[in-house]
């Protein structure tokens, strides 16, 4: 995992490529399955999730995802896991001070951000993650807040 991890890192421009053009079929197709059947294939959806975002990213199923802002890089690798940058404890050669043998997340993270169409999104503030999303699917979770939003702009456009 951690070798697809460091490649994620080093080709954030493709990944974020394929990002851009596969998440609004994603969240639309969600969107679409939702009101069908409701909820009842969460649990599935949510496995599948962790199985290709797990390979692809190493990703920790924190519920909140930030890989697009962040060198296609998961935050929650780090072991002390801080969402906002490198902890002050990087080692000269750019590796983790509490395990010596991995390059420091966030030097993955700043060094896939700088290849990224938005690179300047690692700059922002992120959150510390809701503990109440962890395990469950980030994609869900967007494709219900995006036809939210969908639903709002319509309200407002019908309203005088």
């Amino acid at each position: 995992m951690y070798s697809l991890r460091r490649f994620a890192s080093r080709h954030s421009r493709a990944y974020e490529t394929v990002y851009n053009a596969s998440s609004p079929i994603i969240l639309s197709t969600l969107r679409v399955i939702n009101k069908l059947v409701g909820e009842r294939l969460n649990t599935p959806i949510t496995w599948l999730e962790a199985k290709v975002k797990g390979v692809l990213f190493d990703c920790k199923m924190c519920g909140n995802c930030v890989l697009s802002s962040t060198g296609m890089t998961c935050p929650m690798n780090c072991p002390k896991t801080i969402r906002n940058g490198p902890c002050g404890g990087v080692r000269e050669n750019g590796n983790c001070e509490v395990n010596a043998d991995m390059k420091c997340v966030w030097v993955d993270a700043w060094d896939g951000a700088q290849k990224m169409q938005h690179s300047r999104e690692i700059e922002l503030i992120q959150f510390a993650p809701n503990q109440q999303h962890q395990g469950s699917s980030a994609w869900i979770r967007l494709s219900k807040e995006s036809a939210n939003i969908k639903l709002q702009d319509i309200e407002l456009e019908v309203k005088p």
